[in-house]
């Protein structure tokens, strides 16, 4: 038994923790103007907060009016730590979701650039297709002079069109480490979809992707920093119990004078 409250005790007070280096750096990261200054206070307050929840549990019964006070202070100190793991969590989806992003955007402009150099290459076809449909339709006696009429125009053609299978090949190659990328993103933030799946439905699961993340957070934070405090309140006040039942018994003793009562007449005589 006296193992399982030090446990629950050291449990407390890792939780506690993590839910207050999370609520610290989330409340730093919301007020980033005054970001040491956040960081000393919420340290400070974070301390405070277990601190006064413990010593609540312990003396309850001997706190006056203020007791109503520190109870108010741990319920709203409780609330502004759930708030700074809620920025901390979202701050590090919002992270995330950005650099994948980043590598839409990066690869969509590529595609605009294949897309374009592609539009090129179907025009220089279109205009060999053209150049071929004048031989075909010219009197055969007249083909030769066409074609090499044409032959200067061709390999110009000829060489452009190299040009631009080049360029549509390396930007294809700066694509791919961006798939690449992006498809190692997407393994990250699978997870997620999942359970956006089962919450939305697999078709509007990438519509409410978002939501499935605060519905996460919120469920995080709802379990966090409460357990910490319940298993700190619960852990003290247990081993202070032990410590008050492993006290030794004082016993009072007490004895009896038994005086005779021909001594106690004199002595009620000599009284009066």
């Amino acid at each position: 038994m006296r193992f399982l409250n030090y446990l629950a005790l050291f449990t407390s007070i890792t939780i506690a923790g993590i839910a207050a280096y999370f609520s610290v750096i989330g409340m730093a990261t919301i007020f980033a103007g005054a970001f040491m200054g956040t960081i000393v206070m919420m340290s400070a307050l974070e301390f405070g907060k277990i601190v006064t929840a413990a010593y609540l549990h312990l003396f309850w019964d001997k706190l006056n009016y203020m007791k109503y006070y520190l109870t108010l202070s741990v319920v709203v100190l409780m609330l502004i730590t759930s708030l700074g793991i809620f920025g901390y969590l979202s701050k590090a989806n919002i992270e995330t979701t950005l650099v994948g992003d980043s590598y839409t955007l990066e690869m969509s402009i590529i595609d605009k650039r294949i897309n374009a150099k592609e539009a090129q290459l179907s025009r220089l076809e279109e205009r060999v297709a053209n150049l071929d449909n004048i031989i075909v339709t010219a009197r055969p006696q007249d083909r030769n002079y066409i074609d090499r009429r044409q032959r200067d125009e061709r390999i110009e053609i000829a060489n452009d069109i190299d040009i631009i299978v080049d360029d549509i090949v390396k930007l294809n190659e700066d694509k791919l480490p961006l798939e690449r990328k992006q498809l190692e993103q997407e393994g990250e933030i699978g997870p997620i979809k999942y359970v956006a799946e089962v919450i939305y439905g697999q078709d509007e699961s990438v519509k409410y992707l978002d939501n499935a993340v605060r519905w996460v957070i919120f469920a995080l934070i709802f379990v966090f920093d409460p357990l910490a405090i319940l298993l700190l309140v619960t852990s003290v006040g247990l081993m202070n119990r032990r410590i008050q039942e492993e006290k030794p018994q004082v016993v009072e003793n007490r004895y009896v004078l038994q005086v005779p009562k021909k001594k106690m007449d004199d002595i009620q005589k000599n009284t009066l």
